[in-house]
């Protein structure tokens, strides 16, 4: 019987922040900001993998005017 592996879909704030080396505050005023997309889940944001990907890359790549 093989092992199955289940990965998360969404992460949380927290999470993201952690994954970045942010502060919580930061994070969830990027979130709040449509920085990094997310959705509302009852009284919770959840961000999803990509999402996160695609901050990284944007900032990354100067298209929103941060990076050097």
């Amino acid at each position: 019987m093989a092992a199955v592996v289940i990965q998360r879909k969404w992460h949380t704030t927290a999470e993201v922040a952690e994954m970045l080396g942010f502060g919580l505050s930061k994070t969830k005023m990027l979130v709040l900001t449509g920085e990094i997309r997310s959705v509302k889940v009852g009284r919770n944001r959840r961000i999803l993998p990509a999402w996160v990907d695609e901050y990284v890359e944007r900032i990354t790549t100067g298209a929103d005017g941060w990076a050097a």
